[in-house]
């Protein structure tokens, strides 16, 4: 669903409409300040800042270094909006990527709260998401190993949303993650990007060392992102289902776009159009990852995303 729809059982639900963050009059200086990756906050609890400031950075130091002569994933898997959704489908997501690709102590999961009482996790949020991604390039071989990035989140046609509430408010744009990598020197990435108009950030991030997966082209929605869901559509067909099985990653991709493209039809819904790019050296670490995933699939998890279509 697009940034702007509204939240019905969050615990941190939006009432109000966003503050402007680019005030710029003039189109070019807009998207310069668009790439900078805008954030506001305000009216924040003193007290909750602390708290999750502290569960962050235990989160940051439980991060191991890297295996010499493996190639070691590390997957950071992160909620940008407080819909309590997309916390479901990033901690759930964190367990399925862990797991296929021997990623235990190189896991980090920024999600929030899941609105069901499940134990707090450090917010998901721009800066806690750049903060993790520096922290995994500073353990990892940025020749050999490979960076696993899962967001999901409302997203808008020039940049993932980040909204936390009536508190938090900002923009992830192509340039700005495009900037962090560079930055960072990650080379080797898995990027799936679960949000509306994802299909934006493949020519940005496209190259012939990363694997970009998204949840709809660059002019299109994607569906189930219901505050009361345990999943979104692409994040059901493409982790819950595909991910969880051993087989290749274009096999799963290919079999969570027919699930996809199914229940879509069924339900007389746009087609979301999920992308894939995937560059021509890639097969360097994950050929080796895919070698060693487990060989039996695990049990899929949550109310499947299209009950939400039942009433």
């Amino acid at each position: 669903m697009p940034a702007a729809s509204q939240s019905l059982a969050s615990t941190a639900s939006h009432n109000h409409e966003w503050p402007p963050l680019l005030v710029e009059d003039d189109p070019a200086k807009m998207d310069a300040a668009l790439a900078l990756g805008p954030q506001l906050e305000r009216g924040r609890s003193a007290r909750q800042l602390l708290e999750d400031r502290r569960r962050r950075e235990r989160a940051l130091d439980a991060l191991t270094p890297q295996r010499a002569g493996v190639v070691d994933a590390y997957v950071v898997s992160v909620a940008l909006d407080s819909d309590p959704v997309f916390a479901r489908e990033a901690r759930e997501a964190g367990k399925v990527l862990s797991r296929r690709y021997g990623a235990a102590g190189h896991t980090i999961v920024l999600a929030g709260d899941t609105g069901r009482g499940a134990p707090p996790l450090p917010q998901g949020n721009p800066e806690s998401l750049t903060l993790a991604i520096a922290r995994a390039a500073e353990l990892m071989d940025r020749e050999h190993d490979v960076l696993v990035l899962y967001v999901t989140t409302h997203g808008a046609p020039v940049a993932l949303a980040y909204h936390d509430g009536d508190e938090g408010y900002g923009l992830v744009s192509p340039a700005r993650l495009a900037a962090i990598f560079d930055e960072l020197g990650i080379r080797n990435r898995l990027l799936i990007l679960s949000a509306c108009y994802s299909g934006i950030f493949v020519p940005s991030l496209a190259d012939a060392h990363s694997v970009v997966v998204t949840a709809a082209a660059s002019d299109r929605t994607s569906f189930g992102c219901s505050a009361e869901n345990d999943w979104t559509f692409f994040g059901d067909a493409l982790v819950n289902h595909a991910l969880r099985k051993p087989q290749p990653l274009e096999a799963a991709v290919r079999e969570a776009r027919g699930l996809i493209d199914d229940w879509e039809r069924s339900n007389g819904l746009t087609p979301s159009n999920p992308q894939i790019a995937m560059g021509a050296d890639v097969s360097a670490w994950l050929a080796p990852l895919e070698a060693s995933m487990p060989k039996v699939a695990s049990p899929p998890a949550g109310a499947p995303a299209t009950d939400a279509l039942k009433d």
